[in-house]
């Protein structure tokens, strides 16, 4: 009998980590009704909340995948659920907005942002040289697994005992469950067990320790200056402001807003999520496959005409609703694969996690807008129309966008890393 390959091993964890780090981040849009009866802070307030999670989420990318090659994998992944767990245990206790701010905001965001989408790409693009694509979609399609398997469960807590017993759910999750999984089983590379990567002849090269917050830093100073890093990093911008930002912080808020009880309304981002998991594996397939570019101009622009019916869909009856929802789901981190392919041809497979990271760093800026600016809009208009409209015309824009991308015109040798 052939022995399994210890990759699928890593990247069965990577799912179940990535899982429960969505989960933990969308708990924000089960909270946004709760806090506002309780504490009545206002939707700005609260989105603005979000907003700062979001772009802590992004920033953390870079940073962590420049630590992962500092201090390794595991070790990265330990201290980020830690810190969430922490974060989340204190959240109980707040009574004010700027507390909110600081461990929903700042600690939670980039205590997730750790472990989040660029860390998908370091392991397939680490562990993988055959299956790479599919197993990105794969992984990637963990981060609305993580909404399938949370937000019902958080938002019925929230709805029949509190958002405290939420907000305690995800902290016993992180430290007592997913915490000694990856200590157990978790891998830093296939060369610590004197394998190849799957697939692979010959081993990776060794990583080369230094300043990671050097290495971060010099990793954007160099992929800035290709056009096709831009193209990259603005059309992710309006995918986060298109995904995260709008639909996954006020899709419930707008569905309570038209007569929708918040547990059905969570479970519309459930629908999301199980069907964003045939889209992103699908996509994952397709990328081997496919010029990357083609897929995202049709992900894009079918994203945006969706957009644009949506106010319609909401005056429908549920059915149409229902149906958005699940066209939604296939598009929703479809994106991801192709975009990890791209940046991987351009830029070398040594540079995926520090450049993807920045790129997707870019990814949450679009989603922290969103968050912030829906919730104002809700504010000042009482309705979400404009903002679900200007978001599709965003997206129509970035089919055009990623068309402009020239394959090849990045960087492909090894960004230098700083030593100490």
């Amino acid at each position: 009998m052939k022995r399994v390959h210890y990759a699928w091993v890593v990247a069965a964890f990577g799912f179940v980590t990535l899982i429960t780090s969505a989960g933990f981040r969308s708990t924000s849009g089960v909270l946004i009704v709760p806090l506002q009866n309780e504490f009545g802070w206002s939707r700005a307030t609260l989105g603005f909340a979000v907003s700062l999670n979001l772009l802590m989420f992004g920033l953390g990318g870079p940073f962590a995948a420049a630590l992962v090659e500092r201090f390794g994998l595991k070790r990265v992944v330990i201290c980020a659920l830690v810190t969430v767990s922490a974060g989340s245990s204190l959240t109980v206790l707040m009574h004010h907005p700027w507390q909110l701010f600081v461990l929903w905001g700042v600690v939670n965001g980039l205590a997730t942002g750790a472990i989040s989408v660029p860390l998908a790409a370091v392991i397939a693009n680490r562990w993988f040289v055959e299956r790479r694509g599919l197993v990105t979609g794969l992984l990637t399609a963990s981060n609305a697994t993580g909404q399938l398997v949370f937000l019902p469960l958080l938002a019925w807590l929230a709805v029949h005992f509190g958002w405290r017993y939420a907000a305690a759910t995800v902290a016993a999750v992180a430290i007592g469950i997913i915490l000694p999984l990856v200590a157990l089983l978790m891998r830093d590379r296939p060369a610590d067990l004197g394998l190849n990567p799957y697939g692979a002849t010959e081993p990776d090269p060794a990583p080369v320790a230094g300043n990671p917050f050097k290495t971060a830093v010099s990793g954007l100073r160099i992929a800035r200056r290709s056009r096709s890093f831009w193209f990259l990093a603005g059309s992710f911008f309006i995918c986060g402001a298109s995904t995260n930002g709008l639909i996954g912080t006020h899709l419930i808020p707008a569905a309570i807003d038209h007569g929708i009880g918040e547990v059905p309304a969570a479970s519309l981002l459930a629908v999301i999520g199980v069907f964003d998991i045939v889209g992103t594996t699908c996509s994952g397939w397709l990328t081997d496959r496919h010029d990357p570019r083609i897929l995202l101009f049709w992900y894009y622009a079918l994203r945006g005409l969706s957009l644009l019916a949506l106010p319609y869909v909401f005056g429908s009856p549920h059915f149409g609703l229902i149906l958005f929802v699940v066209f939604y789901g296939l598009d929703w981190v479809a994106t991801v694969p192709p975009t990890v392919a791209l940046t991987a041809e351009i830029f070398g497979r040594a540079n995926v996690g520090i450049v993807f990271g920045w790129i997707f760093a870019a990814h949450q800026f679009g989603a922290a807008f969103a968050a912030w600016g829906a919730g104002a809009v809700r504010t000042w208009f009482g309705d979400y129309a404009w903002a679900f409209g200007s978001a599709g015309l965003l997206c129509l824009f970035a089919s055009g966008l990623v068309m402009q991308i020239a394959r090849g015109d990045g960087i492909a040798t090894p960004i230098p890393v700083p030593v100490d």
